[in-house]
């Protein structure tokens, strides 16, 4: 199982971004997926996440902001990310197949992409 991560950079506060996290060795149309992000010096946080049936959940912290889709024909889950701000500088990491409610009860992580918001 391989999940590879894109799109990340450098951009001003109120840019924007769209990630991208390509899927393969997975049944990717039944698998909920997510997305994370981890700041220098802090815990691994929720973002968003997707359903298979395309149900969605965000933090609070991103709602109106970014929005999180898939295209399962693609095998490609998307972070498209407005009016970014410099506290949503982090690596980004998608995440695939939830096992149980915990937050960070995913099977498989990419290797992240980083987001640097300048002020």
């Amino acid at each position: 199982v391989q999940l590879q991560a894109s799109g990340g950079g450098l951009v001003q506060a109120g840019g924007s971004l769209r990630l991208s996290c390509a899927a393969s060795g997975i049944i990717f149309s039944t698998k909920t997926l997510g997305w994370y992000r981890q700041a220098p010096g802090k815990e691994r946080e929720f973002v968003a996440v997707i359903t298979n049936d395309g149900s969605t959940n965000y933090a609070e912290s991103v709602k109106g902001r970014f929005t999180i889709s898939r295209d399962n024909a693609k095998r490609t889950v998307y972070l498209q990310m407005v009016s970014l701000k410099p506290e949503d500088t982090a690596v980004y990491y998608c995440a695939a197949e939830r096992y149980g409610p915990g937050p960070h009860a995913f099977t498989y992580w990419g290797q992240g992409t980083q987001v640097t918001v300048s002020s």
